[in-house]
């Protein structure tokens, strides 16, 4: 209990230690635990696992904006010497989101629902806020001091230890928000920083009454978007306006620009929902129209979707399967990958073949102190690719699930169905209002399917009988 002690002053003291650190935003002292270095640090190799993830959106045009748009809004932030980058990520949802050291990203989903280039500058600046004010450096502070009382716990207790790893876990949960305050602080400061470089910061709020309607209609979503990773209180809509007529009345300036036409016109043609070039699916097949195969999954899974792998797993996630690409250039090097990289030992394996591919198969174990894994996995040689397919389960489970999983990756097969070949994605497309009309009649007149008219509507941040005049432009989605 001594050494205990003694190692609980120790770290409360180096707590004590890197408390001393003002805020760049409010001047205020602070506990930090986290320095500037380590912020960027932590943002640069966040990075390729941000990209992983989603990809990048090709399109030079929205990437140069929000690139140029976010260098010339960093310089006058409260952080200029950040090394800043701004990206476009591959996603649907409509969400965007800032690491620590200034990597700040939106999605094609959120670029799609801004109707002015004023919209998505109050957005950024919000987004620029969270890194000037610090905010996921609190956050990573106030987690590290949760995890020194953790500690501290376990050795006091051994009793405790042993959920040590679960605690961790739901301390990381804990924090992955940021709180109301640190909101309400990044659209005051999204209003300060796009009303400094010219754009009319009341258009931000307007876009949280967009963000509003697309929470009503889809529910609760499975997914990451904006209100959920950014709490949402009921009166936001008006503090912003208010907090925008207050710094527009002390900046002395006029004219703040909205760029309604220029923006809408970056967007004609972006890719809008899930891009099926990228894998789609269909009565519970998997498609590749690019890389040309299908295989199925098991009725009533859920499958996800990501550029560096497919992740399908049942109701009750006793199971999981992952289908993935292999870096190595033979069947036996990814196999012998696999088994290091996971610590497995190997109970059986055989070549085989696949739909006419070479391939390799092998059951395989882990166990750790905690828990007994089984593993069965497919390694398929196709064109200059080997294919990875890994079903997993608790070992005492595996039984029940091995030849559900294995179905999968044996009907693993060639794609040659050119209707499910040459799918395209639905996009945004920009058109001319013939003459003065509602909404309603306008999408109409566009040949819009009437189940889709409430969701353009929110694309356009309108509602269905708002008037619209002869020549302006509005959002349809087609093929």
């Amino acid at each position: 209990m001594i050494r205990t002690a003694r190692f609980l002053f120790l770290l409360a003291t180096a707590l004590v230690g890197y408390s001393c650190a003002v805020n760049p935003v409010t001047g205020n002292r602070e506990l930090m635990l986290m320095s500037e270095e380590q912020e960027i640090a932590l943002g640069k190799q966040s990075d390729p696992a941000i990209i992983a993830q989603y990809g990048l959106y090709q399109d030079e045009t929205l990437q140069k904006f929000i690139s140029d748009k976010g260098q010339q809004m960093a310089k006058i932030s409260h952080r200029p010497n950040l090394p800043y980058e701004f990206k476009i990520v591959d996603s649907p949802v409509v969400n965007a989101f800032a690491l620590p050291g200034g990597y700040i990203y939106f999605t094609r989903g959120i670029m799609a629902h801004f109707n002015n280039e004023a919209e998505f500058a109050g957005v950024l600046g919000h987004e620029i806020g969270h890194v000037t004010a610090r905010h996921s450096a609190k956050q990573y502070s106030k987690q590290q001091v949760a995890q020194v009382l953790l500690v501290g716990g376990m050795l006091v207790s051994p009793e405790f230890a042993q959920f040590g790893n679960e605690a961790q876990q739901g301390l990381g949960l804990l924090f992955l928000k940021f709180g109301r305050e640190n909101e309400s602080e990044s659209d005051k400061l999204g209003v300060e920083y796009s009303t400094e470089i010219g754009y009319d910061a009341k258009e931000m709020a307007g876009f949280f009454e967009t963000l509003n309607r697309l929470s009503q209609e889809s529910g609760a979503g499975e997914i990451p978007t904006f209100l959920s990773t950014h709490p949402h209180p009921a009166d936001r809509f008006d503090k912003v306006q208010r907090m925008a007529t207050q710094v527009q009345s002390k900046s002395g300036k006029s004219n703040y620009r909205v760029g309604r036409d220029s923006y809408l016109q970056m967007v004609d043609g972006l890719v809008y929902g899930e891009d099926p070039r990228q894998g789609y699916t269909e009565d519970y097949v998997f498609y590749h129209p690019e890389l040309k195969f299908q295989f199925p999954y098991p009725s009533g899974w859920k499958l996800h979707n990501s550029p560096t792998q497919v992740q399908v797993v049942p109701e009750n996630g006793k199971a999981l399967l992952v289908f993935t690409l292999s870096s190595k250039p033979d069947l036996e090097s990814a196999a012998k990958e696999i088994v290091d990289n996971f610590k497995l030992t190997v109970k059986e394996s055989k070549k085989t073949t696949v739909n006419s591919f070479p391939a390799l198969t092998f059951v395989a174990q882990q166990v750790t102190e905690s828990q007994s894994i089984s593993l069965q996995s497919y390694l398929i040689k196709k064109d200059q690719y080997i294919y990875v397919f890994m079903g997993l389960a608790g070992t005492s489970d595996f039984s029940s699930y091995q030849s559900t999983l294995v179905n999968s990756m044996v009907n693993f097969k060639n794609l040659t169905d050119q209707r499910k070949i040459n799918v395209k994605p639905q996009r945004v497309w920009v058109k001319t209002v013939p003459r003065n009309m509602a909404l309603s009649d306008a999408l109409a007149y566009f040949k819009v399917p009437g189940e889709d008219h409430n969701q353009v509507a929110i694309l356009n941040g309108m509602n269905l009988n708002d008037q619209l005049q002869q020549g302006s432009a509005i959002k349809i989605l087609g093929k």
